[in-house]
């Protein structure tokens, strides 16, 4: 009994959880992997171990449980340890008003974990400077010389702007960073795949205006699990700040500020910026919180988790690495949110032709998982049809992989399919989809100038998808900024794999709205 009141006085976190119990209800499908999830990270913040205490309240307070709700609930733990591939390996109970509870230790030899991070935020704000300087943990010059390991295109290192998603990884073992001297390097991205317990994949954004739709396409299609948006201290909150923040917000996705360049600005203008932070969170319903110890940075992480409105900010220096064991911390401690039980299925993001290869997509899985040798349908063709494919080989930061999963950014390469038939915005998928034209949507109006009515042609980013569509009807006369309606909306160009529950943003010059499918017309 000495050892639950140790536990019950530490409390929860890193690798301990209370459970007051678990039933049927915890097998649904949604639910279940997100618990399957939470434990794999419990084990993981263990270095192989997680303990669950059963029988007691999240607020630490004994409960126990009658000798049903005892077996029941165990029947449960072992179903979770069983999907991550993990055991019970010692069960303790004890007597407790009447009831039981029980101290459930669970271990796994080779957990791992996979987050997907987007970073966003205003043009030469140093978002790729940023992760730049954590992926090697080297301070910058003050003149962003660590973003050349994201700005890899010519013009994008010449005119120290980034024009197109990069993306780098980030690795933990044991609680410990794996640093890289040379991020470019191949194989020391792959030894940091190989070796990580945790990984951390950064998709880096576009801060650029012009380039909006790329950063959309960033955040909408790669299965992203938080945002990081970054804010320079010499310049503050900007309208593209506002923007990419209304996109992580409209993604239902939790958010995490950096603010960055702290070191080129006295005390009273970082508190202006702080300042300017809280009121634009709090004028969309979030509650910024300034993190200022590691010790805050677990406790943000612990509920982040639970809840989205709250908003960690971090003040950091790429310069003197100010902030940055914070937002070291705090990534370490972020659960993967993104779970799915569903068939495989990936929307392709870009597709190469290599030689001695052949064709490769790539992109982050979606939902199921995807091993070498399986066939896989590819599509939509222009008809609306799909092909049959067989899976060669499965990289992820070019590391061989036998097995994919869902949010691991991949390249797929495959045999059968043709490079000059593929486009962005296609699919992978085990089971044969259907492509549509038409579907029906909820939408909101952000903003546009005058009226909107039926023949309106605005692009629409879903998944990778980023194509002109036509608003067939609408279930009024007009829509205006602020309106919310139902449209039935038409592909112009091609047919896609579109399905319902999906969330999306439309834009058309300075208009922008977002909206969700309700249902596809067949």
């Amino acid at each position: 009994m000495q050892k639950i009141l140790k536990l019950l006085e530490r409390g929860e976190g890193e690798n301990v959880e209370f459970k007051e119990f678990l039933n049927s209800f915890h097998l649904r499908e949604g639910r279940f992997r997100q618990l399957a999830c939470q434990m794999n990270h419990r084990i993981i913040m263990g270095k192989g171990v997680a303990v669950y205490v059963i029988g007691v309240s999240d607020s630490g307070e004994l409960k126990g449980l009658d000798d049903e709700k005892f077996s029941e609930t165990l029947e449960v733990l072992e179903k979770l340890a069983e999907e991550i591939e993990a055991e019970i390996t010692s069960v303790e109970r004890y007597e407790v008003n009447g009831g039981y509870v029980g101290v459930v230790e669970v271990r796994k030899s080779k957990a791992k974990e996979h987050i997907l991070v987007g970073t966003a935020g205003h043009v030469d704000h140093g978002k790729s400077t940023l992760v730049g300087c954590l992926i090697t943990g080297k301070p910058d010059d003050g003149d962003g010389a660590t973003r050349v390991y994201l700005d890899v295109l010519k013009h994008e290192i010449e005119r120290g702007l980034s024009a197109e998603i990069s993306f780098a990884v980030f690795g933990y073992r044991d609680g410990e960073v794996l640093r890289m001297k040379n991020p470019t390097s191949k194989t020391e991205k792959a030894m940091v795949v190989e070796t990580a317990d945790k990984l951390v994949s950064f998709v880096d954004t576009v801060g650029h205006e012009p380039w909006l739709r790329t950063t959309i396409r960033g955040l909408l299609g790669q299965k992203v699990d938080y945002g990081l948006l970054v804010v320079a201290a010499n310049d503050g909150v900007m309208r593209t700040t506002r923007e990419h923040l209304g996109i992580m917000l409209a993604m239902d996705l939790p958010v995490i500020v950096a603010v960055t360049k702290a070191d080129m600005v006295n005390d009273a203008k970082l508190t202006q910026v702080l300042n300017e932070i809280s009121t634009t969170l709090r004028r969309v319903g979030r509650v910024p919180t300034v993190l200022k110890s590691k010790l805050d940075a677990r406790k943000a992480a612990e509920m982040l988790n639970a809840n989205k409105l709250l908003v960690p900010v971090i003040v950091t220096s790429a310069v003197t690495l100010e902030g940055y064991d914070i937002l070291e911390e705090i990534l370490l401690h972020l659960p993967k949110r993104y779970t799915s039980d569903a068939d495989f299925l990936m929307y392709i993001d870009k597709i190469y032709r290599v030689t001695g290869v052949g064709t490769v997509v790539s992109g982050s899985v979606k939902s199921g998982e995807l091993a070498e040798g399986e066939e896989v349908y590819i599509g939509p063709l222009q008809d609306g049809s799909f092909r049959k494919v067989r899976v060669q080989s499965i990289e992820m930061h070019h590391y061989r992989i036998d097995k994919a999963k869902p949010g691991d950014i991949i390249g797929v390469a495959l045999k059968g399919a043709r490079y000059d038939e593929l486009r962005r915005g296609m699919v992978l998928s085990k089971k044969e989809p259907r492509a549509v034209w038409e579907f029906e949507a909820e939408v909101y109006v952000f903003t546009h100038p005058t009226l909107i009515s039926t023949g309106y042609e605005p692009v629409i980013h879903v998944e990778t998808i980023s194509e002109t569509v036509t608003f067939v009807e609408i279930d009024r006369e007009y829509l205006k900024s602020g309106d919310k309606g139902i449209v039935r909306m038409r592909f112009k160009y091609h047919p896609h794999f579109v399905y319902e529950g999906q969330k999306f943003i439309f834009r058309e010059g300075r208009s922008k709205g977002m909206g969700e499918i309700i249902r596809v017309v067949e």
